[in-house]
Parts: structure tokens; sequence; C-alpha cells
């Protein structure tokens, strides 16, 4: 058991829109034992999409559901935070654009917060730059007010949150391909980084540096896990594994100083793919993560 702090809230996002695996990631972490493991479990938001066309003019592929499945989301996550006062969120995806969803509710809900954003990749790409048009491969650009207008503006002024309130952390940064190599160049300077070959030397010291940003003691933080931060021979369950991460005990220590601060709203994890996971193995490890993780 986590502990009776948390309510579990499911995010079946796959902004693809062609079903591979990672809406099935709510069920199937639920089967595996998940939902025993919170003090209650709402749920999945009406959040998928089945839509492969590209937006002519920005680039990003299944727009309009898209911008749907964030206000669906955050609908759904608003009504939680409501009913279940004292409790914290422990969001489960689908892919890392579920974040479009919560910061819209958190705007809405609490007001400006910070993101501890833990993922392989910067996720800030945009429509005509990113191969695939996915929101996954943006959603950190417009969550800092860059991108298509209708994402940029689903909590209303843009940015939701602004560059300097993000800290990033466990993106690789040596042996980049020149695409990934621009995608990281786009991110602005005052977004502070931590990569995934800092974080290796001494995880739980990038954890409690990563912690004390950004500055002011009363911003609220949310919690973002990409699971591709980890190693792609580690976890290969991912869309888009990568070489040069991190191991589970590494990805334990940095994330334990985040999920104890008192700043803490609450988690997401993203990018688990059921279908790479036949035997149930990782989703088995996944659930020892957050056990061993969250408070």
């Amino acid at each position: 058991m986590i502990t009776t702090d948390w309510f579990l809230l499911g995010a079946p996002w796959d902004c693809s829109g062609s079903g591979r695996g990672e809406q099935a990631a709510p069920a199937v972490l639920r089967a595996a034992g998940l939902s025993a493991m919170v003090s209650r479990d709402r749920g999945d938001a009406a959040c998928t999409i089945d839509s492969v066309e590209r937006d002519e003019r920005t680039g990003v592929l299944a727009l309009p559901e898209t911008v749907r499945a964030a206000h669906a989301l955050a609908e759904y996550l608003e009504r939680a935070l409501e009913d279940l006062p004292g409790l914290r969120p422990l969001v489960i995806g689908g892919d890392c654009s579920i974040l479009l969803g919560i910061v819209t509710a958190l705007r809405r809900s609490v007001g400006p917060v910070g993101l501890w954003f833990l993922d392989g990749h910067p996720d800030y790409s945009d429509g005509p730059a990113s191969d695939t048009g996915e929101t996954a491969d943006m959603e950190l650009a417009v969550l800092t007010g860059i991108g298509a207008d209708s994402l940029v503006a689903l909590a209303g002024r843009a940015p939701m949150v602004p560059a300097s309130a993000v800290v990033m952390l466990g993106h690789r940064t040596s042996g980049l391909d020149a695409g990934s190599a621009r995608e990281l160049a786009r991110v602005p300077a005052e977004l502070r980084r931590i990569d995934a070959a800092t974080i290796a030397v001494d995880p739980a010291a990038a954890g409690r540096r990563a912690a004390a940003w950004p500055a002011g003691p009363d911003r609220k933080m949310w919690l973002h896990l990409d699971l591709d931060v980890l190693d792609g021979d580690v976890f290969p369950a991912v869309t888009y594994p990568q070489p040069g991460g991190l191991h589970w005990d590494q990805l334990a220590a940095v994330m334990e100083p985040l999920a104890r601060s008192p700043r803490l709203l609450g988690v997401s994890v993203a990018d688990f793919r059921p279908d790479l996971d036949p035997t149930g193995v990782y989703a088995a490890r996944v659930l020892v993560l957050l056990e061993r993780v969250l408070p």
C-alpha cells in the first residue's frame, strides 16, 4: 500500500489515435494491483483519442480531439479534487500529453503551479517540426506557451506554466540525432534542467536540488513521470525507448525528495505500453516503484 492520502484517476489517452498501447495502461495497472494501493479509485476520464488526421495549419495530430480530451480530463480531475479534499491525485496515462488536461485542471482549481518533469525527452517540439505531429512530442512547449493557439489557451491565459517554474530531469544530452538536438536547443534558458547523466552520478542529490526549485516556497508543484526516463534496456515497454537512461534505483532516489516535498500536489505516470509487456513483469515493476516512492 502507498498510503491513504492518494486517489487514482485513469487517463486512457493515446495522442497518436492508433490505439497502440498507452491507453490500456490504466486498466492493466489496476489489474496488477494499483487500485488496492490508494484510498479511492475514481475510474477513467473520457479522454480517448481515435483521430489520425493531422491539422494542416499547425501540424498537430488530432488537434480538435486533443482539445476535447484535455477539457474532458480537466473537468474529471477538477470534480475529483472537489469531491476528495485532502487526497492527492495519482493520474495514470496514457502518454505525456495528459499533462494538457492535468495542468488545465490545476490552474482552475489551485492557481499558479510548477512542474517537476521527469522524461527521457524534452517534449519541446512543435507541430511542423515533429515527425509525427503527436502532442506527446510537444506538451512541455505547449504548457510553457509555445504551440498551437487552441492548445496554449486551454487554461485561459498563457503560459499555463512559466518556463521558470519547470525543472526538466532525466533527458538525454549525448548521442542525439539532429532532430533531437534541435528540440533540446529550443528549450528556454530559464527552464532548469538536470540531465540523465548528471542524475546517474548522485540521484538523491539531484532530487534534493530539484526539490528546492523553482524558487518560492508557496508555489505548489506537480510531479510528472514519463517511464522512458528509464534506460531502454531496463524498461523497454514504452513507445520511444532510448539508451543512456536511469535504472530503477536511480529513478526512485531522484523521485523520493520530490514526492515527499510539502509542495507536491500530485503525480502523473505516462508512457507504459502493456502491449509490449506480455508477461506483466514491467507492470509489476511500476507498482514496486510507486509503492517505494510515494509517501
